[in-house]
């Protein structure tokens, strides 16, 4: 499949999409505190989306070649998580380091985003780990512009998180956007600079690091669809949806809450 350059007026919509997505994990915020579970924080973001926003949450009963339908409307990955996790019964507890990923369908497209957050007071490592995957995400967009390359994003995250000791999931990768929730191209968070797809203005994609603070295997769990490191060490993502403009790059899921560059987890 054909890589899609967006016209003027998809960008529009594509903004539009992306702020009601930061608008969404803006709004989880303050439940994320010891003694909620991760399926209260999925029917908060659920009822928020289709109540309030009028969006389509993306995940829910999405079901690519070879997977069972995901059963809830966001992921919620924590510690060990990497990515994928269902939300359910478990409760947070003091400590613990949470992904929440959020994906709405808006005017017929998709704004991705996600972002860690702190259950409390992390260990310094967790928190660490946070703040590096976060300054790992910006290095990557921060190479986002007309005529560099796709593995110019890979090798700037993957130099900068091997750097501090981390391994860079190769399981899983960024992605096209906008109609479809998953378009070309594929964007690696590890590889060469100057190689791979030359960016153009138009393109849009997630750029989305799963940084472990271990080795950089993971496993999938029997539910189909939870991805958890193999050696158990904790695991960290930042994510946001990126337009190639004529000049450089924006960042389309801005909210009024969205971490700054020299912020870390919430």
């Amino acid at each position: 499949m054909a890589i899609s350059i967006k016209s003027a007026q998809d960008i529009e919509k594509m903004r539009a999409a992306g702020r009601l997505a930061a608008e969404v994990l803006d709004y989880i915020t303050p439940y994320v505190r010891a003694g909620t579970s991760t399926g209260e924080i999925d029917r908060l973001c659920h009822a928020y989306m289709t109540e309030v926003q009028n969006t389509v949450p993306a995940p829910l009963n999405y079901a690519p070649p070879g997977y069972r339908p995901f059963p809830k409307s966001i992921c919620t990955s924590v510690n060990h998580v990497v990515c994928h996790g269902i939300p359910g019964e478990k409760r947070l507890k003091n400590g613990d380091v949470l992904n929440i990923d959020v994906t709405v369908i808006y005017d017929g497209f998709h704004g991705d985003s996600s972002r860690m957050y702190y259950v409390g007071e992390p260990p310094i490592q967790a928190r660490r780990l946070c703040e590096v995957t976060f300054e790992c995400m910006w290095l990557g967009i921060e190479s986002v512009r007309p005529g560099a390359y796709l593995g110019d994003i890979g090798h700037a995250i993957q130099t900068h998180a091997e750097k501090h000791g981390y391994s860079v999931v190769r399981e899983f990768c960024g992605h096209g956007i906008g109609r479809r929730f998953h378009e070309e191209p594929q964007v690696l968070h590890y590889g060469r600079a100057r190689t791979g797809v030359r960016l153009l203005a138009g393109m849009t994609f997630t750029i989305e690091p799963m940084i472990n603070a271990g080795r950089a295997e993971v496993r999938q769990l029997a539910d189909g669809w939870t991805v958890v490191t193999k050696d158990h060490s904790l695991s960290a993502q930042w994510e946001h949806t990126v337009l190639v403009t004529e000049s450089g790059h924006e960042v389309l899921t801005v909210s009024a809450a969205t971490p700054l560059r020299a912020a870390a987890a919430t």
